[in-house]
């Protein structure tokens, strides 16, 4: 018996133009795809978009999150995961507030000496400092026209933690620029990252020194610089940022603020020129053991992200700016109703310095401020200044006599009130002598108000044409 053959060719020939009917392929790519999405979906409501937290996660040399073990974690991967993308990345224009404060067992310990934007543009790798002076007068809700550098201590009285985002908003409200991230850090914070990298190369552009350096129990040091290129450690990079009373054109805000600005370049420069300082896991190691003195709005993922951003950048190329009251820039001295020292702005408000910060990057669309140049300081004459001391802080007659003389006053007397405390400060004329110009001078380089009533318990010597009166609303 034959065995009965099936025949599954065609009983007709095949026509020239025939064609076979494709496999149904595009169903098991559906199904395969689904199963993808379904598994990445699932996947990443359980993991999140794959930006990790974990500095074991990232590739050392790239900065990039490593591939994930696991299959459905693969899948989220591949299918979700993207860049960790920085706020303000697509605006091309990334904005960090830096701000710098004694922290506690410090004098003023919210308040903050350092006031920096940090600018960049991803497209073209450009980098701008924006320093503001601590001194600047703005807005600060529930608190009227204040000094910036009381917004992040006015933050921390309404929460503690609170002070540096209240402090971005009051920049942010102030300048009228996104500031998407912030960086708080105190003087330990500082001083311990710089020992952590070795130290900081700078170039120091003039020798000079400063009598009236803050030490411990409410005393001075003296601390001194010497022109040319010197590695700093942190306590002497601190010392270097931090100094207001410097002889030889350093004792100003300003300066402080250029010296500032030129430290951090360092510390960009030396993270940047070895490759293990921004292992993840150093940096996450350095993170963890400040967390008492860092605050900041940027998870680990944003830091790395921050981190490779900043390897890609036109470091060589940096814009610095110094917002100050000199004759070409956009502030001028004030004072406050109860004579507290202020800047601001010579046009009564913050157009032009917003018109500034905003085009940074692109000179040509800077609207220049046509306000007309401040006279030049008139030429002292021999006069007697007499100092008197109305607080409870021993020696700062003295003090306040070293500072002026390293600016060519002449102080002929010093000494205590005969009743303490005094609250106020002032700067009073006490002879028939014209003594306007200095007692100018003196306001200029002092920051306090001159008076015209000498209080009626404050009795000057004889011979003294100028008296200041230092109180408790000093800052030394």
């Amino acid at each position: 018996m034959n065995a009965e053959h099936i025949n599954l060719l065609p009983q007709e020939p095949l026509s020239q133009n025939y064609s076979p009917k494709k496999p149904k392929r595009f169903i098991f790519l559906i199904i395969l795809l689904s199963i993808l999405l379904v598994g990445g979906c699932i996947t990443k409501a359980i993991i999140g978009e794959y930006t990790p937290e974990d500095p074991n996660k990232y590739d050392p040399i790239t900065l990039e999150p490593k591939s994930p073990d696991g299959l459905f974690k693969k899948i989220s991967y591949f299918v979700f995961s993207k860049e960790n993308e920085l706020d303000g990345y697509n605006d091309d224009r990334i904005n960090l507030l830096l701000l710098g404060m004694g922290g506690l067992g410090h004098d003023g310990p919210f308040l903050t000496d350092t006031n920096i934007i940090a600018s960049i543009k991803p497209s073209t790798g450009q980098i701008a400092m924006i320093s503001i002076p601590r001194d600047l007068k703005v807005k600060i809700p529930g608190h009227d026209w204040n000094k910036i550098n009381s917004a992040n201590a006015f933050g921390e009285t309404e929460k503690s933690g609170y002070g540096a985002e209240f402090a971005r908003q009051i920049v942010e409200d102030t300048f009228d620029l996104p500031i998407q991230y912030y960086a708080r850090v105190d003087f330990a914070a500082f001083a311990e990252i710089i020992n952590e990298i070795g130290g900081v190369t700078i170039n120091v552009e003039q020798s000079f020194a400063d009598h009236m350096y803050p030490a411990e129990n409410y005393e001075y040091q003296t601390v001194e610089f010497s022109k040319g290129i010197q590695t700093m450690d942190g306590d002497m990079a601190l010392k270097f940022v931090r100094s207001r009373h410097g002889n030889n054109g350093e004792g100003s805000d300003f300066a402080r603020a250029r010296r500032q600005q030129k430290v951090l370049s360092a510390l960009k420069e030396k993270v940047l020129s070895f490759s293990t300082l921004l292992n993840p896991i150093k940096i996450n190691n350095i993170k963890n053991s400040l967390e008492k003195h860092i605050t900041t709005n940027m998870n680990f993922a944003d830091i790395m992200s921050f981190f490779k951003l900043i390897k890609e950048l036109d470091t060589n190329n940096i814009t610095n700016l110094v917002l100050d009251d000199s004759p070409d820039n956009y502030l001028q001295n004030g004072y406050t109703a109860n004579g507290a020292f202020i800047l601001e702005p010579k046009t009564g408000d913050f157009k032009s310095i917003n018109n500034l910060i905003k085009n940074i990057f692109d000179p040509n669309k800077i609207t220049k401020d046509n306000t007309p140049q401040q006279l030049e300081p008139p030429i002292m004459q021999p006069t007697n200044i007499e100092i008197q001391n109305g607080t409870w802080s021993v020696g700062m007659a003295a003090r306040m006599k070293k500072r002026l003389e390293d600016k060519n006053f002449s102080i002929t007397t010093v000494g205590n009130t005969t009743e303490k405390p005094q609250t106020y400060s002032g700067i009073f004329k006490t002879s028939d002598k014209d003594t306007s110009g200095i007692t100018q001078a003196l306001q200029q380089e002092l920051h306090i108000p001159i008076k015209q009533t000498l209080p009626a318990n404050i009795q000057p010597t004889s011979t003294s044409d100028i008296l200041i009166l230092l109180g408790d609303d000093l800052e030394e």
